[in-house]
């Protein structure tokens, strides 16, 4: 039965496998910024009804939880006693879309909310891009509702200046970051759907060109309906979606470190203090000083998130990850859409079946 889409998501037209049949839902968010707006999720339930853990994917920026298809679809077969949870966060997917410009906090802080409505414990966290601060800042009251944790070229420490950033990568004259600034909201959804599918090692010149092409076809609605093009890009084609989605691209130069900003809507918005809550309590708490959580991480090299620097930052607060340690130098920044059946077999693994 096709998705009864409940939001005003630009994006109308979906794949057989944005959502298994029956497992699409939809949380009214009940209070904070976006008190009233729709947010989706899918939930698949156990075969037998009774989940022993819940894997929780967290999607970050220009994405949505189709990303996680090939790991989720890999988990449901080898699995069927997990429950598994993937939630569109506000402006990306087929959630609502936003209006004002978001960042990792706000999207923390309605997941949070879903979190405590569908009372998620013993929780595998699987976090990419900005999901992890998503993901991880969800739970900062309440550290105690996850069981081990996935990492997939992320962070939320502060980006080492050594390498690669995002003020440097991929191109020192054009970095990641000023794409924000440099291409219009018009045709930011064609961005999207190239860095999530091309965005791998090769010669600058095919990145670059590559992307005008990605940009020309989006803007000139060539993608066809159904492929993974359409669905990354298509929810951006508001200019509400695409601001929102830029805003974190603005703060890859800081990510880390904190960010301030000031929003048309809500004034001035800051998250220095939610990124030193993480970076103290996620040792604290998930580290060797407290449950010692077992932890695995996926990690695509050509990304300023997957340099030596960033994995070392992670092992240093949680050693487990040396454990379940698998880095790629041949992969791009989003390794979920290559590595899926790996990353569902790490979830197993740490999930103790």
């Amino acid at each position: 039965m096709p998705i009864q889409i409940k939001s005003n998501s630009p994006l109308r037209s979906l794949p057989e496998d944005y959502c298994g049949d029956g497992a699409d839902r939809w949380f009214e968010i009940p209070e904070g910024f976006d008190k009233g707006k729709n947010l989706f999720y899918s939930d698949y339930g156990p075969a037998n009804g009774k989940a022993e853990k819940t894997v929780l994917f967290v999607h970050g920026n220009p994405e949505c939880s189709y990303t996680f298809r090939h790991a989720r679809d890999a988990l449901l077969g080898q699995s069927p006693d997990l429950r598994i949870i993937c939630p569109d966060h506000i402006g990306m997917g087929i959630s609502d879309q936003a209006d004002f410009e978001m960042v990792d906090m706000h999207h923390a802080a309605n997941l949070t909310l879903l979190i405590e409505h569908l009372d998620l414990r013993n929780v595998v966290l699987v976090v990419h891009d900005w999901g992890g601060p998503i993901g991880v800042g969800a739970f900062l009251d309440q550290m105690d509702r996850v069981d081990a944790l996935v990492v997939l070229n992320t962070t939320i420490f502060p980006m080492p200046s050594d390498g690669i950033t995002y003020e440097n990568w991929p191109l020192k004259l054009m970095p990641w970051n000023n794409f924000g600034w440099l291409i219009p909201d018009r045709l930011w959804g064609g961005v999207a759907a190239f860095v999530l599918q091309e965005a791998n090692p090769g010669s600058l010149a095919a990145l670059y060109g590559k992307s005008l092409v990605f940009q020309g076809r989006f803007a000139l609605r060539r993608f066809s309906k159904g492929t993974p093009a359409y669905v990354f890009s298509e929810a951006l084609r508001s200019s509400a979606n695409a601001r929102s989605s830029k805003r974190n691209l603005l703060q890859t130069p800081y990510w880390g470190h904190g960010y301030q900003y000031d929003d048309k809507t809500h004034g001035t918005q800051d998250n220095h203090e939610f990124y030193r809550k993480m970076q103290e309590q996620l040792p604290k708490f998930w580290g060797p000083e407290g449950r010692n959580i077992p932890v695995a991480a996926h990690i695509g090299e050509y990304d300023p998130c997957g340099k030596k620097s960033v994995r070392e930052q992670w092992i240093e607060a949680l050693p487990r990850i040396a454990e379940h340690l698998h880095v790629y130098p041949d992969m791009g920044h989003f390794i979920e859409e290559y590595k899926g059946p790996e990353i569902a077999q790490s979830i197993v693994a740490i999930s103790g079946y």
